[in-house]
């Protein structure tokens, strides 16, 4: 059966993930700091714990799954800034917050790709994944939340980016958007279920085609503008 490796693997939308790719027979390399959230799922399920922004340990990793053929890579750990705080309004901008939410959402995926890219090119399916937002796009912008916005924007341009030069490879590179879901980050009021949204996503990731590479989709298969 086919694997898929998943950051943020033991919570929100990566659990998720966890949960619809396990159902479906293929082994999960579940990425997390913790395994808690993983407990009593059954399937063919492998946790290590990774900090994605420990660039050190995710090398260690690729090196302790060197033999591993990965035909899905799933960057999902993210973060959308620190809730009831100002920190992302202009007059209150805050220097460190902006250099948090960078890290984990545009330079941690990065490592991920540039570690993973040759057991994602040994497998069958050759799938780079980043669970990117609407609100990094530049032609559909209505304000607010500078940090997170341009973290997801500079996300989009690096998997674009990758998207031409691992072309030759034969990799397929997505920036996927899961919607506004009712997670942690997306709070209560957002218009779709985890139950909604990862299955579909799902869909999308299991219908790619070459010509699909360095596209933005969000998870019903439209497209987005950049």
């Amino acid at each position: 059966m086919p694997t898929v490796l998943i950051t943020g693997a033991a919570r929100g939308l990566g659990l998720d993930f966890t949960k619809q790719y396990a159902a479906k027979g293929w082994k999960v390399l579940a990425c997390a700091r913790s395994a808690d959230g993983l407990k009593g799922i059954k399937g063919d399920i492998h946790h290590h714990a990774l900090d994605v922004s420990d660039y050190k340990a995710v090398k260690v990793l690729a090196a302790k799954l060197s033999g591993e053929a990965i035909d899905v890579l799933i960057c999902n750990a993210g973060v959308g800034g620190e809730r009831d705080s100002n920190a992302q309004d202009l007059g209150t901008l805050d220097p460190a917050e902006w250099r948090r939410i960078f890290e984990i959402n545009a330079l941690a995926p990065l490592m991920m790709a540039e570690a993973f890219v040759e057991h994602v090119a040994r497998s069958s399916q050759k799938k780079m994944v980043a669970l990117s937002s609407v609100l990094g796009s530049i032609g559909n912008n209505n304000g607010g939340r500078y940090f997170y916005r341009a973290s997801k924007t500079a996300l989009n341009m690096e998997w674009s980016v990758l998207a031409k030069d691992l072309e030759p490879k034969g990799i397929i590179c997505l920036a996927l958007h899961p919607g506004w879901v009712q997670t942690d980050m997306g709070g209560p009021t957002a218009t779709l279920t985890i139950e909604q949204s990862v299955p579909g996503m799902v869909k999308v990731i299991d219908g790619l085609k070459k010509s699909d590479n360095g596209r933005f989709l969000q998870y019903d298969g439209s497209e987005l503008p950049w």
